[in-house]
């Protein structure tokens, strides 16, 4: 395994161009709105809209840390405009792609999952931020949890709007206890853990490589670390 291994993100890729791309659309569409006629006037907005949203996706783009992950020989480091993580190799239990039961089969998400072994020592390095981002972003993740318990009888329709509120008291296995934002997080790492089987979720647009392939090298990355 190298020393440092850097995974740059598929989103952080073209921020740039985006941007110059919608300030020339912008240009475009104030140059309609200024100089042709009134009956061009609305398509001229829509222009100037699409130009101002393109150049907010590139602005977010740039935004992001250069690389997404550094993969050191002992820990992944996760890195986000809104904070990071750190996980040592020998807390993590199983990485593998989440599956979800569709049409009579198992279909993988986009993404890779990360079951770990301690929770305090994981909870300990997330900032704030980053786990408020998370649990907001992972509200999709949380309904096809429940529409899979749904599925299975383990759960019933009057328990969904309970099923997507966090508890803000969570007792590790160890017996520490967490309250406040830390408390929702670790709830939601175990509710996902019992519908998916995994605690920590990287989309696959935070990669620069497959779902895939990237368990491969994690796995090889986890198996060096233990050798």
């Amino acid at each position: 395994m190298e020393d440092v291994i850097l995974i740059k993100a598929q989103s952080k890729t073209g921020g740039l161009f985006t941007m110059l791309v919608g300030g020339l659309i912008v240009v475009l569409g104030s140059i309609i709105l200024l100089w042709l006629p009134d009956i061009l006037r609305l398509g001229g907005i829509f222009i100037l809209s699409g130009g101002i949203v393109a150049m907010l996706i590139g602005w977010f783009k740039l935004r992001e840390p250069e690389h997404s992950m550094h993969l050191s020989k002992t820990a992944i480091n996760y890195h986000h405009r809104h904070g990071g993580w750190l996980l040592n190799w020998n807390n993590i239990a199983r990485i593998d792609t989440p599956k979800v039961y569709r049409n009579m089969q198992h279909e993988p998400l986009a993404m890779v999952g990360i079951r770990i072994k301690d929770y305090d020592e994981f909870l300990g390095s997330i900032s704030p931020r980053l786990m408020n981002n998370i649990l907001v972003e992972q509200r999709a993740l949380l309904v096809q949890t429940f529409k899979e318990q749904y599925k299975a009888g383990d759960a019933s329709l009057d328990q969904y709007s309970d099923y997507l509120i966090e508890d803000t008291a969570f007792t590790s296995e160890k017996g520490r206890k967490y309250t406040g934002l830390q408390a929702m997080f670790a709830n939601r790492m175990q509710r996902l853990r019992e519908g998916l089987g995994y605690d920590i979720y990287i989309s696959v647009t935070e990669l620069d490589r497959s779902a895939d392939a990237f368990v491969g090298l994690l796995k090889q990355c986890h198996s060096s670390s233990n050798s």
